[in-house]
């Protein structure tokens, strides 16, 4: 289980729940937390949105890395930077990601024992899955040099939600709540 907490999370963690300002689908929201153009993340929902690909939250933490530590020469190759980020970015994702009793990261995998995709359950189960994979790229990013500031956010009430302020939106759950069965 991810239990850092920074405001890079906090921030994906908003996004996602769709509580105070409205919701962003997982890739969605990993794009716009880490200040991306959105429009590419849209097909990541559901895991592709069949359900039968990779979480999607996961794939755009992967595309995350790629566009900050890829060479920006669509002809160059594999950056020192990049190759070493992936391979800790999936070393932990697999080790740590709380992904419930899934063996693997595909999206009806993770979601179904939590229910109706469109269910309560699921939608707190992958709020979560969003915010933990925002703070393992965040940290992937800083063990690389790079710092991504969680930028405000204005919320559907007017306010604004500042992460660099605020950064522990996310409420702390034990963990029989949070699937135990995960990887510490």
């Amino acid at each position: 289980m991810i239990r850092r907490r920074g405001p890079i999370r906090s921030k994906a963690f908003v996004l996602y729940a769709g509580e105070e300002t409205p919701h962003r689908s997982c890739g969605i929201a990993i794009a716009e937390t880490f200040g991306r153009p959105t429009a590419a993340y849209q097909s990541l929902r559901r895991g592709g949105i069949t359900g039968q690909g990779t979480c999607g939250a996961i794939v755009a933490g992967q595309l995350i890395l790629g566009e900050l530590l890829g060479d920006p020469d669509p002809r160059g190759a594999v950056t020192d930077a990049l190759r070493g980020a992936m391979i800790r970015y999936q070393r932990r994702v697999m080790d740590e990601l709380d992904r419930g009793a899934s063996a693997d990261l595909i999206c009806d995998h993770m979601t179904a024992p939590h229910g109706d995709f469109r269910g309560q359950a699921r939608h707190a189960f992958c709020t979560r899955v969003v915010a933990q994979v925002a703070q393992l790229v965040d940290e992937t990013l800083r063990e690389e040099g790079v710092e991504v500031s969680a930028s405000p956010l204005e919320l559907a009430d007017g306010t604004t939600f500042e992460p660099q302020v605020d950064a522990d939106r996310e409420p702390r759950l034990d963990d029989a709540e949070e699937g135990g069965d995960a990887a510490e």
